[in-house]
């Protein structure tokens, strides 16, 4: 793999921010795969350091127990599919909480955007502070969003979907506590980056989604 410092041109990186459900991940990734960029879910590496925390039987909002999980961090192992589940996704959003974590996952999500596997060109990052914390100086950076009513129904049916017990009211309620979390923790809170396009996903379906996304891509790198 090439190092970054020698590649002819800088790796053009987007970045994609947004709440949990808002559809950031799909668009994400298809627009990696759309641009032959490399890919990396960052929310995927805080479910795994949750989903281990509680493996070990520990509480992912204690920074004894989650600290010590960063060690493990490993990009191979985030196609796992329990990290999909409610319980990783909930077990993510306490120990992003901790500035501990954040800190020790920092660079791995840096260093793989200054050099991406295979020596891609570029790099779409998705997660809720790739923009304004990860990769500040992003090529182009987008934040990704949907009202807290239709985020709940996704997640609610993609619960369903996946064989698992879900109710709406309850989806709701805990799509606002993590809300509540991500956007009031101290470090590196859900926000915009003033600079970030924002896309609000509410009404539209994918496809108009990828497309309002496209058009922009198009007028930022020609």
């Amino acid at each position: 793999m090439p190092a970054a410092a020698d590649r002819a041109a800088p790796v053009t990186v987007i970045t994609v921010d947004g709440p949990a459900a808002s559809g950031k991940g799909t668009v994400a990734r298809r627009l990696a795969d759309h641009l032959g960029f490399a890919h990396l879910d960052t929310g995927k590496l805080y479910r795994a350091i949750g989903l281990a925390v509680l493996r070990a039987g520990g509480d992912p909002a204690d920074p004894d127990s989650a600290v010590p999980a960063v060690q493990t961090a490993d990009l191979s192992t985030l196609s796992d599919q329990d990290l999909l589940s409610d319980e990783a996704a909930q077990a993510a959003s306490r120990v992003a909480a901790i500035p501990a974590v954040r800190e020790g996952l920092l660079q791995l999500q840096r260093d793989f955007a200054a050099d991406p596997p295979g020596g891609l060109p570029g790099v779409v990052l998705d997660g809720r502070d790739t923009g304004t914390v990860i990769c500040p100086d992003a090529t182009l950076k987008f934040f990704v969003t949907a009202s807290v009513e239709v985020r709940a129904e996704r997640r609610h049916r993609e619960l369903l979907a996946r064989g698992e017990q879900s109710i709406y009211m309850v989806a709701l309620a805990e799509m606002n506590e993590r809300d509540r979390r991500d956007s009031t923790r101290a470090v590196a809170p859900l926000r915009p980056a003033e600079d970030a396009i924002l896309i609000d996903t509410s009404g539209l379906d994918t496809e108009a989604v990828f497309a309002a996304v496209l058009r922009h891509v198009a007028a930022a790198l020609g």
